[in-house]
């Protein structure tokens, strides 16, 4: 279940940088928060549940929306704005499954095994190593769209692990549409002034790039994502996002032209092993 999440994650950055070629950066943090709480607003109608959650878990949810529906989209969305690549944006996936799982320690009271946390360590260090050799060299130094990207990365840990933690109670399709529609007095009003506002050119390409960070990394990635982190366990589960930026950068190549050497296939067998470790530490 967590793996399916992974998937549908995967390909954000690329159709981010899709979706700017024709609209503003920030009207697509926001527009596709809007256009996701809309498709949840209509799923829980449908499906006769409340619209919104019960008030005294209002802050856990708050919590959430500040870190997946207006943190790492907008944070990610400027670093990419900036010029940053989508392999070198993938070194802070590489680093995500480590922040949420410190996360999880520290809000779900999960505590792995020291072998978990060695596996993790040698995963992301493997990731990062194998990104940092597919793109210039002159990108390395710390520069503000890299403290954006890391601004990122903890937005996404936080609203994980509070959503996992929720979903232990409540299915994970109900956690992300509670928090969705909770954000729509903010994202619709922002996404309105900034459709009337800021230029657009509405390119199919543009068109489907804001069509699946709306549709997938916004609302349907997370259904099998949060179910996964609450079956599975925040820390444990998360670590299959280790395979998270080889699968970005597959994307990259297959619809954005990079070119990767054959240091992929020694990454993936890491990465690989490192999840199989992980999955296999009992928390």
């Amino acid at each position: 279940m967590a793996f399916l999440g992974v998937l549908a994650f995967s390909g954000s950055f690329p159709a981010t940088v899709y979706a700017m070629q024709g609209m503003n950066p920030w009207l697509v943090a926001t527009g596709r928060a809007a256009l996701a709480g809309a498709i949840a607003l209509t799923c829980l109608k449908a499906t006769n549940h409340p619209l919104l959650p019960p008030r005294p878990l209002w802050p856990s949810y708050a919590l959430i929306s500040l870190g997946v529906v207006f943190g790492f989209p907008i944070f990610s969305g400027l670093a990419l704005a900036l010029g940053v690549s989508t392999s070198h944006a993938a070194v802070v996936i590489a680093l995500l499954p480590a922040a949420t799982a410190a996360c999880a320690v520290l809000r779900a009271a999960e505590r792995p095994r020291p072998l978990f946390w060695a596996a993790c360590v040698v995963g992301a260090t493997a990731v990062t190593a194998f990104t940092l050799t597919q793109h210039d060299q002159s990108q390395a130094a710390a520069t503000w769209p890299d403290l954006l990207l890391v601004a990122a990365l903890l937005s996404a840990a936080i609203g994980y692990t509070e959503g996992g933690r929720l979903s232990r109670r409540t299915p994970g399709w109900q956690v992300i549409s509670h928090t969705l529609v909770l954000s729509l007095p903010v994202t619709v009003p922002i996404t309105a002034i900034l459709a009337l506002t800021t230029p657009m050119t509405p390119t199919p390409q543009a068109a489907i790039g804001f069509a699946y960070v709306a549709v997938i990394s916004m609302f349907v990635g997370f259904i099998p994502w949060y179910a996964g982190l609450a079956r599975g366990g925040i820390a444990r589960a998360g670590q299959t996002q280790l395979t998270q930026p080889l699968l970005t950068l597959l994307w990259a190549w297959l619809f954005m032209g990079e070119r990767f050497g054959l240091a992929t296939v020694a990454a993936a067998l890491a990465v690989l092993v490192c999840v199989a470790v992980t999955q296999r530490a009992r928390t």
